[in-house]
This record gives structure tokens, sequence and C-alpha cells, in this order.
């Protein structure tokens, strides 16, 4: 079990107060919700291949339990239980396992949804677990990374994602964005933006070995998708080192 303080108080605050509209796509965290898809085709891309699946299945996940660390109010965590998972949400802010537990319940969604620090809630045994924009909001990075892989059972799949720490990600996702209040102000601190390598080293210090990442890019024609360019944001695997 994995006891260093990742919770960082004040962003636990940060994203709490912002639970009540949380599923609104035009709230305040509209950027999430035209993310997911990216996210989530990535997702299935990896878990098809992971386990070798039917990419025609509608419950790729069927059998498999689901782990979604940082869920926030479940935006991830209800696609995965559709896609069959048995999914467990944890988040640092009780406002969003409320607000979390209140939608899926109106969805009809079973989804088990705590709160607390994740290296002390002695989570193990999943199929998958998911981080995705996460790590740059945790206090010990190598404490939380080493609590994910302690909840990945052998042979399971990591997927994570982050903002790169770029001079373009800088001025385009912490300066542009949260100026024309696209972000919620305080919402990014660049200098916790995590490198594709620095990610990658990271895992390695955990015993996992870290996919080939993808990046994902925004153009006025295809809005935000996945893409070679990784300057902004990127996303990756991760498996159990040999």
């Amino acid at each position: 079990m994995v006891n260093a303080t990742t919770i960082r108080a004040s962003e636990a605050a940060h994203f709490g107060s912002l639970a009540a509209d949380w599923w609104d796509p035009k709230g305040s965290s509209a950027m999430l919700h035209k993310l997911n898809p990216v996210r989530l085709g990535f997702l299935r891309e990896a878990v098809d291949h992971h386990w070798r699946g039917d990419s025609r299945s509608l419950r790729p996940l069927s059998g498999k339990r689901a782990l979604d660390v940082g869920c926030g109010a479940g935006l991830l965590c209800e696609p995965l239980a559709r896609l069959g998972a048995e999914v467990t949400g944890v988040d640092a802010a009780e406002e969003n396992i409320a607000a979390a537990k209140s939608h899926a319940a109106g969805g009809g969604l079973s989804i088990d949804y705590r709160c607390g620090e994740i290296g002390a809630l002695g989570l193990s045994g999943f199929d998958l677990v998911t981080a995705l924009e996460v790590i740059e909001h945790v206090a010990d990075k190598p404490a939380f990374i080493a609590a994910l892989a302690g909840a990945l059972k052998p042979g399971g799949l990591m997927v994570l994602s982050c903002p790169n720490r770029t001079p373009q990600s800088k001025l385009l996702l912490v300066e542009g964005a949260e100026r024309l209040g696209m972000v919620p102000r305080g919402t990014h601190h660049w200098s916790d933006f995590v490198t594709p390598d620095e990610l990658r080293d990271l895992l390695a210090e955990a015993g996992l070995t870290m996919g080939e990442p993808k990046g994902i890019a925004w153009s006025p024609a295809k809005g935000l998708h996945l893409s070679a360019d990784q300057t902004l944001n990127f996303i990756v695997t991760a498996v159990a080192a040999d």
C-alpha cells in the first residue's frame, strides 16, 4: 500500500467547486466534454488491442474491473460502465463524488465511487486503470504512479493522459484558454505538466512499460483529435514490464 500524500487540498477544492455543473456540456467542464470522445476513441482501440477483442463488440470490458482515478463527477466512469466494466471511481473532492453518485443513479448505472487518497484505499486487482488529465494535479507524482501500478492486476492495462510541458501548451492551455474563459481560472499550473519522457521514466520506476504516446491536437477543421503532434497534450498506455 502506498501511503504518501498525493492530494493537493487546493486542487481538490478547486475541482470540487466545479462539481455542480460538471455534467453541463456548456459549463465549466465544457472542454472535458469535447475531449472525452477523443480519449474514449483511444481507450477503446487500446482495449481491443490489449485483449484482442472484437472492435464491433458493444461491451468489450464485460467481465473486467476498471478503476478511474481523479474521476471528477464520472465523465469517464459512466462510459466505462456502459462498455461492460465493473467500475470504481476515486476522487479527492467529496463534492465530485456526490455529483457522480447522483448522476449515475439517474442513469441507472451501478458505479462504486469513493473519495480519498488512492494509495490509502487498498484498491487492487483491476484489469484497467485510468487517470486522464490527473497527474498534473497531484502533489507527489512518483507516489501517484506507484499507487496506480499497485491497483493494476498482472496482465492489466493502464491509460494515462496529460498536457505536455511545452512553450505552446503554456501559451494556449494556460494563458490562452484560461484568459478566454474556455477553462476555469486556476485549473492548470504549467510547471506541473509532464513530458512524455518524464512519464516514461515515472512508469519505469513503478515497473511499467509505456506504449507509444499519441498526441491530442486541435485544428479549426477537426477540433480536438488524435494526432502525431504531442505539443499540447498526449495520451498513452502502460503495462507491467516483462
